[in-house]
């Protein structure tokens, strides 16, 4: 079943990422499924420097890396958003607007968002001004004025924290007076490098390239003030109005503290058998990419006892060894010569993807005597190597008008063609697009979002749609017909 998993995770940031890793390399079908972007709100981040043993990167090669390591270990990826859940039967459903997925488990690593207060400026400084979290952040503002918006314990104990770094914290409080125990107010209150506006909110945040300026209205007096940056610098303005943990989707499957957090053991199993959560939409004291990995690494290691037990209880067979694990051995020391076109590290990445494909695919080289086709011919032979569906045709004799020599054609094994070509070596992104192309001819393919499979059924069926994409410095060209 091409849609049935042994684990699915819903939620593609730190937490997802990291039990995939672990659920794939210990030799299980996993699926990933994240709305918006693999990677979570890390990705935003263009600074991370509290990572253990990574000096300094940033959010978006932090979890890009992450995701390869899960990838390469077979790990599927899906970009759909979850609509509903079935997960109280040993089959959990995942319904999603690109299909229903099955699995013997789940992990729900959906996360936590700061919650905005929705000022101008906001938005547009968020990653670059504006931040959510003094511990992450506060080093980058070193010297700086920072402002603090939150009156409750989160933001007076973070507006403490940033005392160690900013040269003043202005603390701007909405209501009359802290919201928080009252020992930690007066522990605010009587420090000299904070200053703090009762009454007080903020109306805009504004700046050239970085945030410089803010904008303030004290709501007893009505009396509106702002503070400029010096020439040349910038301010901070970090924002604690608490997190909304990601649950509505399971708000009525697991069981939720009163503020909506999943609550989970030690092992991070919820209250539901074989469903597992993981990283900031549990409940937790630290939210940051070391903790929410290491619930991710300790779902996906506790799932496996319930993943063993479901086997034994539904009579289903485990492969002992994967198929990206016994080509891996054979083909390394083949592809050695510093000829070749697929490196030992790409075989590991391609291999993955290689296993899923269910359909034979053909592809014809058709050859001059260009030097060129000498490279087309091998480039196809290593691809073949990679897989036993596919196989490779030499064609010398121009049968066909419409034939252009040297170039690729994908062909079923009854000779049908697939409407792919391509001419020349592809190299950088025109390999992604081969490659992309070979699994969406005999693999499952990519899922087609409705709305446009809707609007290609619409098509009138005697249109004829040349389409052709032009990718540096070769040419692929795709006839849909």
């Amino acid at each position: 079943m091409k849609d049935f998993y042994d684990v699915i995770i819903v939620g593609g940031g730190p937490a997802g990422l990291t039990a995939a890793v672990y659920a794939a390399r210990a030799q299980y079908r996993v699926l990933v499924i994240e709305k918006e972007t693999f990677g979570g709100q890390i990705t935003i981040t263009t600074d991370v420097v509290n990572y253990p043993g990574i000096i300094r990167t940033d959010g978006k090669q932090l979890t890009e890396t992450m995701r390869k390591q899960a990838q390469n270990f077979g790990a599927d990826f899906l970009l759909a958003e979850v609509t509903e859940l079935a997960i109280d039967g040993d089959i959990k459903k995942i319904m999603t607007s690109k299909g229903i997925y099955e699995s013997l488990g789940v992990i729900i690593a959906t996360g936590a968002s700061p919650r905005k207060i929705g000022f101008k400026g906001e938005k547009e400084f968020q990653g670059r001004g504006v931040a959510y979290c003094a511990t992450c952040d506060g080093e980058f503002f070193t010297g700086k004025d920072v402002f603090v918006l939150g009156g409750g314990f989160a933001a007076a104990e973070e507006g403490m924290f940033l005392t160690k770094y900013a040269r003043k914290v202005r603390m701007i409080v909405r209501e009359a007076e802290f919201t928080c125990a009252q020992s930690i107010a007066d522990e605010v209150l009587k420090r000299d490098d904070i200053d703090v506006f009762f009454n007080t909110e903020i109306l805009e945040a504004s700046g050239s390239t970085k945030l410089s300026k803010a904008r303030f209205i004290n709501r007893e007096t009505n009396q509106e003030w702002e503070y400029q940056a010096a020439e040349n610098d910038n301010i901070g303005i970090f924002v604690f109005a608490g997190y909304e943990p990601a649950t509505n989707l399971v708000k009525n499957h697991l069981d939720l503290d009163e503020l909506g957090y999943i609550k989970t053991d030690s092992n991070q199993k919820t209250s539901t058998s074989g469903v597992y959560a993981a990283g900031d939409v549990c409940i937790k004291n630290l939210r940051q990419v070391v903790t929410a990995v290491s619930d991710g690494a300790i779902a996906a290691t506790s799932l496996e006892k319930h993943l063993s037990t479901m086997y034994e209880k539904l009579k289903l067979e485990k492969k002992s060894i994967s198929q990206k694990e016994e080509k891996s051995v054979t083909l390394t020391a083949s592809n050695e010569n510093n000829n070749a076109f697929i490196t030992s590290e790409m075989q590991d990445q391609l291999l993955p993807v290689f296993e899923k494909f269910e359909n034979e695919i053909i592809l014809k080289c058709f050859v001059d005597e260009k030097p060129i086709s000498n490279e087309i011919t091998a480039f196809a032979q290593e691809i073949a190597d990679l897989s036993t569906k596919i196989s490779v045709e030499i064609v010398t004799e121009k049968t066909d008008e419409t034939l252009i020599f040297p170039s690729i054609r994908f062909f079923s094994p009854s000779g049908q063609y697939l409407n792919f070509e391509f001419h020349g070596v592809p190299g950088g992104h025109e390999f992604n697009s081969f490659i992309v192309s070979l699994y969406n001819a005999a693999g499952p393919g990519q899922a087609i979002d409705h709305t446009h499979l809707k609007r290609i059924k619409n098509i009138h069926s005697e249109t004829q749609i040349d389409l052709v994409i032009s990718l540096s410095p070769y040419l692929v060209q795709c006839v849909l017909i």
